[in-house]
């Protein structure tokens, strides 16, 4: 991978403390660019992030911000434009699940997930494109005048029973990238989404804590391993830079093959 390929750009990454943010934050950075951490908690855990950001050689800054409340997105943004000049990339990733068989499903669990996960990518997505208008295109860092990442799910694509409220956000939020993309493409604004299937963090703890639970998993995955924020990263890191150039309205599956459904391999 080329060196420091974001040099020059500021990225935003939401729910950046932990998991796969916290990896695809560290990964722009590690690829040259200036990196705001949003958390909406444990900012000891952000401020962990931003200490090995620097490391790199960047600049690097925690914002707390819920991605679900319009002025405290709009505040987030406010402050990272005053402190970096702009932001280059948007990474839409805050996400959190909130699980339950359908018929005992609340309406809190499910409001909570599409406030969080659809809301939130609407919210941030608005201001980071007004931004990018605002600032017009700049072609010594990069090719696109912007970059926004949604971070989506295997479940845009897979059915999910018992986790209605979080298939249902991230096959909207396919809807959300590519009217996105669509919109705005003539501005040279690129949207595209990552598709992670199983990937080793604090979320799905249950399905890989277990060496029976990591058995049954692996029914799913062709390639037969658990994902690491790392891969997200590197992916990240491409869709961000000017080798994805002619890439938008795109989901990337990054999965070990799940969505060819292994389970069909014997049967069917």
């Amino acid at each position: 991978m080329a060196e420091k390929q974001l040099a020059g750009q500021t990225a935003l990454v939401t729910g950046a403390n932990s998991g796969i943010g916290a990896g695809v934050a560290q990964s722009l950075g590690q690829a040259g660019a200036n990196v705001i951490v949003n958390y909406v908690s444990k900012p000891e855990d952000a401020d962990a992030i931003v200490a090995t950001i620097k490391g790199y050689g960047v600049d690097a800054l925690a914002i707390q911000a819920d991605v679900s409340k319009e002025d405290q997105v709009q505040a987030m943004f406010q402050q990272a434009v005053a402190h970096f000049g702009t932001v280059d990339i948007l990474v839409n990733n805050a996400g959190l699940q909130r699980d339950a068989k359908f018929d005992e499903m609340t309406l809190q669990q499910w409001q909570t997930v599409i406030d969080v996960n659809l809301t939130g990518q609407f919210l941030c997505a608005r201001e980071a494109i007004r931004e990018f208008l605002r600032r017009g295109p700049r072609p010594e860092v990069s090719k696109a005048a912007g970059k926004i990442i949604c971070m989506s799910s295997v479940h845009e694509l897979i059915p999910w029973a018992g986790h209605v409220n979080y298939a249902a956000s991230k096959g909207a939020i396919k809807m959300l990238m590519q009217s996105l993309a669509q919109e705005y493409g003539d501005r040279q604004i690129r949207i595209n989404s990552i598709c992670p299937g199983a990937i080793q963090t604090p979320i799905n703890t249950a399905a890989w804590s277990t060496p029976q639970a990591l058995n049954s998993l692996m029914t799913l995955i062709p390639y037969n391993r658990i994902g690491q924020p790392e891969d997200i990263g590197n992916l990240a890191v491409f869709l961000a830079s000017d080798a994805s150039d002619y890439i938008t309205g795109a989901s990337i599956f990054i999965d070990g093959g799940m969505t060819v459904f292994e389970g069909f391999a014997t049967g069917g």
